[in-house]
């Protein structure tokens, strides 16, 4: 593995574990946040005591997804240039309108309130959520294509399951679940990304562990 091949992976594993690991750790400065019904980038509402670190954490997560783009197009480039390209411009897309607009635009604490900010925080994040939602399914056709027939099975599985928690996740804010278990917006919103992000993670590791 090239130097260059070996930080992009890294780059790829840090911001996809951090993504779950800073947002777990900010929660608990954080009095009166629910990691069960709130969503991630509420901790980066004006009124939270941690949103400035978490606000800078996003940016720089966003950037380190732009990072690995170079490493993640050569690994699948020679199978399919083609959808090797909708990959890398999908992993763009959640890097810029879920990641950095959040750092720039937040929400607010009510959602009540709806700001300038926080239509550009909305506006960006749901396309970068929906289209990365396809990425652990871009996966396995390219795995399928070039005969890794158990990773693709993987990915599958791991699309199926996310788009499941990602249907849970709009539901959530929805008037007629309220009170509801469905309203635990800040866990299928967890769950929906540990899914999404686990078959990439394992390609990092995989890469960096060759």
């Amino acid at each position: 593995m090239t130097f260059l091949n070996m930080y992009g992976w890294l780059f790829c594993t840090i911001a996809m574990v951090g993504d779950l690991a800073v947002s777990l750790i900010l929660s608990m400065f954080y009095n009166g946040y629910s990691s069960a019904k709130m969503s991630i980038s509420a901790l980066g509402n004006p009124k939270s005591p941690v949103r400035v670190p978490f606000n800078l954490w996003m940016i720089v997560e966003g950037l380190l997804f732009l990072a690995a783009i170079p490493v993640i197009y050569s690994c699948y480039n020679s199978v399919s240039g083609g959808l090797t390209i909708v990959l890398v411009v999908f992993v763009a897309a959640f890097a810029v309108g879920a990641c950095i607009f959040t750092g720039f635009f937040s929400v607010n604490e009510s959602k009540d309130v709806v700001t300038t900010a926080s239509k550009i925080h909305g506006a960006g994040s749901a396309i970068g959520f929906m289209l990365f939602l396809f990425v652990p399914l871009l996966l396995a056709i390219l795995s399928f294509k070039g005969s890794e027939t158990a990773f693709g099975v993987i990915s599958v599985i791991c699309f199926v399951i996310s788009l499941a928690f990602f249907v849970l996740f709009v539901m959530s804010d929805k008037p007629e679940f309220k009170n509801t278990f469905i309203q635990n917006e800040g866990l299928w919103q967890r769950l929906n990304l540990i899914f999404m992000y686990l078959p990439l993670i394992i390609i990092s590791v995989k890469k960096l562990l060759a």
